[in-house]
């Protein structure tokens, strides 16, 4: 067979190059780090510690496309003055516009005027359409942001561009925070009855255990510090084949319920992007009692070893408190890695979740010698940017830019490209290979 033409060949090299970049820069386009945008900008240091402590920056991370209003220390120091977290939280996602806006778009607007989303508004939380932002361009050449709510006033008004990946993430700057009546209502975890909480999310066996047991005492301790509770629905319990609860002695039943909480502030999109193990109230600092995510798309599940349950909903989100439900009990190989005794058929005197059953979706049980064998506990990483001087939670998926976290996000980043630069290269190969034989 007559060999290609060099110019064929050449055409074949510039089509794999080409391909090559596209793909590397796809990579390198399908993720943003929010503080890490913001870091050694000295004069959002308060706005961005704030993204991280609130954990506002995984769900800023988490978007495709958005738009970020920041403020300065200043503004931001007035802000936060008389705010609790969970407020401050709150005001943090109306700066967050769910849709690219830069400068020559604020510029541009249909009629002068446009109606967004704000992060705020996709919680749900939000009555009816007051977590939506209208941006309208204002006489002088300045733009206004302002709430929905009816005669709001256009008390932000844009400063500067901060900084854009074009098309996904745009970061400007506001000089106000876009605020409306109601915004900063949200229950305070301090002022809740768990147990109470628990029955109306449908987790009335859950309550019910960690009343008889105790334990309730050990979450109320924790939640002025760092808790997110993992409470099964009242479902889980009655999944077959779960083992006999009843059976476990005091101590084993108090290490279960322990390890249905964590020791750190995660609501569900920083458990999203969690890396490595997590320590649960149960573990013990050698890797045992921890738990591990899975996530697919928007949704977020936790591994035991023995089997997988998936984060149904959040029932509470108050920073540094945040109760989620989950579809199955987290069942540790520490206490069921050998063949669990299996729950007795419910009686009319049965008294507890505990003799419901398990998940289906559980994996069989591996044999003691093989449930012995944990994998070691991953480092975890450490927030950035620093906290403000409040007490400040532990984060470990936290995503900012400092330290091992750091190396982390570089590293996904990394690896995102890398795969990209690996299928392109394989391309070239092929189409190198065709052209060979040509």
């Amino acid at each position: 067979m007559a060999a290609a033409p060099h110019h064929h060949r050449g055409h074949l090299v510039l089509l794999v190059l080409s391909l090559a970049a596209a793909f590397a820069a796809a990579a390198d386009s399908s993720s943003h780090n929010i503080t890490a945008v913001l870091d050694g900008r000295s004069e959002y240091t308060l706005y961005n510690s704030y993204l991280s402590e609130t954990k506002v920056c995984d769900e800023i991370n988490s978007e495709h496309t958005v738009t970020v209003l920041v403020l300065t220390n200043g503004a931001m120091s007035s802000l936060v003055a008389n705010l609790s977290l969970a407020n401050i939280k709150n005001a943090l996602r109306m700066l967050t516009l769910l849709d690219y806006f830069d400068e020559k778009k604020l510029h541009s607007l249909d009629s002068g005027s446009e109606l967004t989303t704000s992060l705020y508004q996709k919680t749900g939380q939000a009555a009816g359409n007051m977590g939506h932002v209208n941006i309208t361009d204002l006489r002088g050449g300045k733009v206004g942001f302002a709430s929905a709510a009816p005669g709001a006033k256009f008390q932000s008004t844009y400063t500067k561009r901060v900084d854009t990946q074009p098309s996904t993430l745009s970061v400007l700057e506001v000089s106000d925070p876009i605020t409306f009546p109601g915004l900063f209502g949200s229950p305070s975890a301090s002022s809740v009855n768990l147990t109470d909480i628990l029955d109306k999310a449908g987790c009335k066996q859950f309550a019910r255990l960690i009343v008889s047991s105790g334990v309730v005492k050990t979450y109320q301790a924790a939640m002025d510090k760092a808790l997110t509770l993992l409470a099964p629905n009242d479902d889980a319990f009655k999944a077959k084949g779960l083992p006999d609860l009843s059976k476990l002695s005091s101590a084993d039943l108090v290490t279960l319920l322990q390890y249905h909480a964590l020791p750190q502030y995660a609501p569900k999109a920083s458990l999203k992007v969690a890396k490595g193990d997590i320590p649960t109230l149960a573990s013990t600092g050698a890797g045992k009692y921890d738990l591990s995510v899975v996530s697919s798309g928007d949704d977020v599940s936790l591994d035991t070893g023995l089997g997988k349950s998936r984060v149904a909903s959040t029932v509470l989100d108050d920073t540094p408190t945040v109760i989620l439900t989950v579809d199955n009990l987290l069942l540790p190989s520490e206490l069921f890695g050998g063949a669990p005794s299996p729950a007795p058929a419910p009686g009319p005197a049965a008294d507890v979740p505990a003799s419901a059953p398990a998940p289906e979706t559980s994996a069989p049980a591996p044999s003691p010698k093989a449930a012995g064998k944990k994998k070691k506990k991953a480092k975890s990483p450490s927030h950035s940017p620093p906290a403000p001087p409040a007490d400040s939670p532990d984060l470990a998926p936290a995503d900012a830019p400092e330290g091992d976290a750091a190396d982390k996000v570089d590293s996904k980043k990394n690896g995102a490209g890398a795969a990209a630069v690996s299928f392109a290269a394989t391309v070239a190969f092929v189409v190198l290979a065709v052209a060979a034989s040509l």
